[in-house]
């Protein structure tokens, strides 16, 4: 049983302090992407803060910057009260894709750290050896990388981080690669070294997407939104150590911040909160098998058409970024609204849920039509054109004058699977053509 332990956040001067950091990539004849727009944060001594939010909204690109892998356009980031112009020892990340080296031992990767600060061999292995003992691989040392499971794997890339002693770790999504059981029982052998102060550390920056996993292990939590990355909330979580899911506390703050991450903002033409606005929306690539099973989980009982999202994502065993886009694409075609964490099917959801194939497909093509501007540019080019055919880098093109080339090809395969879906226009892959082979 872990001891119960509330560690305060020292109220010195922050070991990491962040200021009006903006990270902007030129794109070339596409513009420019601003990934990160002012963004403000300070960590202190003896504080586990979180940086949640979906991929894509900056939060690893602010921890690169952090670490000294990453210069930011503007602004200043400072350690230990001095301008931070590269990697420091007094930095350490913990990656999400372990990071090891197959061809060394679990003990030469854990030494690799101290070796390239000169540590003599006797010290640096007497050294890792306790990093090793410490995570509880104690026996594996000898272990290559393929031997251990993916678990193992994390708990070495974090023995690799404590062994040079950092005063800072930063840890990038470093659960999100492991089955739910496994990345449980790290999250909490990690808080149980934590609380215990057995860790050789002072502060904890970590990147997550999921919502219950910050709220278990951060005093602080920053939810970040996207397009640009940008801090919109800021959550302090005063609940003592070890936490339980089923505390009322623990619902009501998991609650509190579904409603604050469904919250619509942007341009007063759209709901959600996809980029852009017309033809150019950045759309996600979401089969309609997850939309129509997510309209039919939310119409079947206990839910009867509305759901509170966190219990609902439990049950469908979804986080943040398998959840949200599903819901927000939905929203996006009106067929349910996102509002205090809740989602709400609309009339046309309801009707979608109880109709047969053919009358879902009608309900779908109705809704592409009319809010997926897109998809009805689309269908009127080819109405137009005598053949009824056109090249699809016709609209590759005109989707790259409003965002990346990697946006483009993203949005135009959404709105290619949701049209097949509604039969509303072909695809012909091979040649590269929109056709209106299936519609009547």
């Amino acid at each position: 049983m872990s001891t119960v332990i509330t560690r305060k956040a020292d109220t010195a001067t922050p070991l990491v302090s962040v200021a009006r950091v903006s990270q902007i990539y030129d794109k070339g004849a596409a513009g420019s992407l601003t990934v990160l727009e002012n963004v403000d944060l300070d960590l202190r001594p003896g504080e586990i803060v979180g940086l949640l939010g979906r991929s894509g909204s900056g939060k690893s690109t602010l921890l690169r910057a952090i670490a000294g892998l990453v210069r930011p356009s503007k602004g200043t980031i400072s350690f230990a009260g001095s301008p931070l112009v590269g990697p420091t020892a007094g930095i350490a990340v913990v990656f999400q894709s372990f990071a090891l080296f197959p061809w060394l031992t679990v003990l030469q990767n854990v030494e690799l750290g101290l070796e390239a600060q000169g540590v003599l061999p006797a010290e640096r292995r007497k050294s890792a050896l306790a990093a090793i003992d410490l995570i509880g691989l104690d026996g594996f040392e000898s272990a290559y990388p393929k031997e251990l499971s993916g678990g193992m794997r994390q708990r070495v890339g974090l023995a690799r981080a404590l062994v040079v002693h950092p005063r800072v770790l930063l840890m990038d999504e470093p659960f999100s690669a492991l089955d739910v059981l496994t990345a449980e029982t790290l999250r909490t052998g990690l808080i149980d070294l934590w609380t215990e102060g057995r860790m050789p550390i002072e502060s904890i920056l970590m990147v997550t997407h999921n919502i219950e996993e910050a709220v278990l292990m951060c005093d602080r939590i920053l939810i970040f939104g996207s397009n640009p990355g940008r801090i919109i909330a800021e959550i302090r979580v005063d609940m003592p150590q070890p936490r339980n899911r089923l505390d009322p506390a623990f619902r009501t703050l998991v609650e509190d911040i579904y409603a604050r991450m469904t919250a619509r903002t942007g341009a007063p033409t759209r709901d959600g909160h996809f980029p852009g606005t017309g033809i150019g929306i950045s759309l996600p690539d979401i089969s309609t098998n997850l939309l129509a099973g997510l309209i039919e989980a939310v119409a079947a009982e206990p839910y009867r058409g509305k759901a509170d999202l966190p219990p609902l994502a439990a049950e469908l065993h979804l986080e943040i970024d398998d959840l949200f886009p599903v819901a927000e694409t939905l929203q996006l075609l009106r067929f349910a609204e996102l509002e205090g964490g809740d989602i709400k099917l609309t009339a046309p959801g309801l009707r979608f849920a109880g109709g047969d194939v053919d009358e879902r497909k009608r309900l779908f093509a109705q809704h592409l039509a009319i809010y997926v501007p897109l998809a009805a540019h689309i269908r009127r080019v080819l109405d137009e054109r005598p053949s009824h055919q056109a090249p699809a880098r016709r609209f590759r093109d005109e989707l790259e004058d409003h965002m990346s080339e990697d946006y483009a090809d993203t949005t135009l395969k959404a709105v290619i699977t949701w049209a097949r879906y509604a039969e509303y226009f072909a695809y012909d892959e091979n040649a590269d053509l929109f056709t209106l082979e299936n519609p009547s």
